[in-house]
């Protein structure tokens, strides 16, 4: 019952209040948080705007003005605020790790190995399987996402992201398949959820299906954090699904190159940010606001 956009831009940001949220349509003077929008998907809607309008949109006017109306009127203030493009790069020999890489690999090094930081993907299937394309399908998704098939060594302590070529993969992400019961398949798959990942010479994903009765399979699909999170678990599904597909069709998937991949978005994020011991980088100016909120 509310209003309709009335200008371009107003249209665009009703479409992506209603792209995040999963609804039909939104109208101007609808209120973000009243629709279901919570903290995540705030996130979700500013990276949207960004991608989509081109402007950098803070979480605080989101907050403050949770409507298409109150958002377009503080967007002219947005308008100069716009980041570097993410977009493919020539890479260095060797590629940092992501700030978010980093703690996750200073917390594996802190703490030994240990499952605390494993994403589970359990998917039930029945009926026929073709073992033979669900192997090939789990390296397809392997070839198409990089940072499935990363490992992190280091030269002089100093880790860096090694993106491993997919002819690499096939003794690495083989499927393991173990018979099961449905009275120990709950058992089962917290076994394999547990088992951890040495990040240096591992890739941070592994998979294992288990068959607790014939035509009966559990798929049980561990990522490391380090290269995903439970956002990335829903990509992940339908990639693996699309290949699984594709190859029970004697085909590969026909699927688009991403147009980044995370390496490049790292090497933005440093671009981005600026040399920690620059001044006037935004690395710098982020730690002194937070040194001096979090003073005393």
């Amino acid at each position: 019952a509310g209003r309709k956009p009335r200008t371009v831009q107003e249209q665009q940001l009703c479409d992506l209040f209603a792209e995040v949220l999963g609804l039909e349509s939104v109208s101007i003077d609808d209120n973000f948080f009243a629709l279901g929008g919570h903290s995540l998907l705030a996130t979700r809607l500013v990276s949207r705007v960004r991608s989509v309008l081109g402007v950098e949109l803070g979480l605080r006017v989101l907050f403050e003005a949770p409507t298409v109306v109150g958002i377009a009127a503080r967007l002219g203030d947005a308008l100069g605020a716009r980041r570097v493009a993410l977009r493919p790069v020539v890479r260095p020999e060797r590629v940092p790790l992501s700030f978010a890489q980093r703690r996750l690999w200073f917390l594996s090094r802190l703490e030994g190995l240990s499952a605390t930081y494993n994403l589970p993907l359990v998917v039930r299937l029945s009926g026929d399987l073709d073992l033979g394309a669900l192997k090939a399908a789990l390296l397809d998704v392997l070839a198409r996402h990089e940072s499935l098939r990363t490992v992190f060594p280091q030269v002089d302590g100093e880790p860096f992201q090694q993106v491993l070529p997919v002819e690499q993969l096939a003794s690495l992400a083989d499927l393991v398949v173990r018979d099961s019961s449905p009275a120990a398949v709950a058992a089962d798959i917290a076994v394999m959820v547990g088992s951890t990942f040495d990040l240096e010479s591992q890739i941070p994903v592994r998979a294992h299906l288990l068959v607790p009765a014939p035509h009966e399979f559990v798929l049980v699909a561990v990522v490391h954090h380090v290269a995903g999170d439970g956002w990335s678990l829903g990509p992940l599904a339908r990639d693996l699904a699309a290949a699984y597909t594709a190859r029970v069709g004697g085909g590969a998937p026909e699927w688009e190159p991403l147009p980044v991949q995370y390496a490049d978005y790292t090497l933005w994020q440093r671009e981005l940010l600026g040399d920690e011991n620059g001044p006037d980088s935004v690395y710098s100016q982020q730690i002194g606001f937070w040194r001096d909120a979090l003073s005393g």
